[in-house]
């Protein structure tokens, strides 16, 4: 069984930036897929970006350019840096991971498999 905690939200003003940690705890932490999520109230969930066990990242096109998914797998840890953030960013962001190492754009549909909690993020105007 895999645990995920987020943490490092808050609220900011527009323009600003926030970094997301997300703890892994479990097996194999480092060999897997992990992504980062966001659910806006009334919307659907939102795959942002996803990085492989190797490092390599997938980005959305509403994210890309502004947010980067990293990891250290010495520490067990997902990062999301979020930068230029708008009010519409407003959502509670969500830590992923699958079982395998590689990931792959459907990703950001469905397929996930382990899932935290939340850490709610707020960008005023």
């Amino acid at each position: 069984q895999l645990q995920l905690v987020e943490s490092g939200g808050g609220s900011v003003q527009s323009g600003g930036s926030l970094r997301l940690s997300c703890a892994v705890s479990g097996y194999a932490e480092s060999r897997r897929c992990m992504g980062w999520f966001r659910q806006a109230p009334g919307k659907e969930r939102e795959g942002l970006a996803l990085i492989g066990s190797d490092g390599s990242p997938t980005y959305a096109d509403s994210v890309r350019g502004r947010f980067t998914i990293s990891r250290d797998n010495a520490k067990a840890t997902l990062y999301l840096q979020m930068n230029s953030l708008k009010p519409e960013d407003t959502a509670m962001y969500y830590c992923a991971a699958r079982s395998r190492s590689w990931c792959y754009a459907t990703l950001f549909y469905d397929g996930m498999e382990y899932w935290g909690k939340g850490t709610l993020v707020t960008i005023s105007s």
